[in-house]
């Protein structure tokens, strides 16, 4: 009796051989392809991640270095204040002092805690409260020690003097 070429007992013909060679390769190809957009989406994250990582260190060590400088200004201001006004000495510490809020004022540092200001617990720290009617309530009347911010974030809250409103009795 003649055998089939579908049965069991006799070895697969070539063709059959090269169809399950080929299946095989296309499902490796498919496996590689897998690894290697997994490996790419792996590469891009990392990359992410360190490139958020250096733009961190960068924004801690700028913030860090002005606040630095803000120790130096208040050291200028203080002898600002101590000097005899119109005298050679407050002449050269003002332009100091000038220069050195125009280099912090390059790199984005701000003063805030102004006169006039509305009190900002965020921005500002009060350090005395007093009664004023003629200026809204919770309004900066004084900055004792000025604040500055890059952008948003505050480097050093401002010591403000703060108003407070009257409150009639009845």
């Amino acid at each position: 009796m003649p055998s089939s070429p579908e049965s069991e007992d006799e070895p697969r013909g070539a063709g059959d051989v090269q169809v399950a060679d080929v299946e095989e390769l296309e499902q490796r190809y498919a496996q590689l392809e897998d690894r290697y957009k997994r490996a790419l989406a792996d590469l891009d994250n990392y990359r992410k991640r360190a490139r958020a990582e250096v733009e961190r260190h960068t924004t801690e060590n700028r913030e860090a270095l002005a606040r630095d400088w803000l120790e130096a200004i208040d050291s200028v201001e203080r002898a600002l204040l101590m000097a005899e006004p119109g005298s050679a000495l407050a002449v050269g510490l003002q332009a100091v002092l000038e220069q050195m809020e125009g280099i912090l004022e390059r790199q984005g540092v701000r003063r805030i805690g102004a006169q006039g200001e509305p009190f900002d617990p965020e921005r500002h720290e009060a350090i005395a409260v007093v009664p004023a009617d003629d200026v809204p309530d919770r309004t900066v009347v004084e900055a004792a020690r000025s604040g500055y911010a890059i952008g948003d974030r505050v480097l050093r809250p401002a010591q403000v003097v703060v108003s407070r409103r009257e409150e009639p009795e009845h």
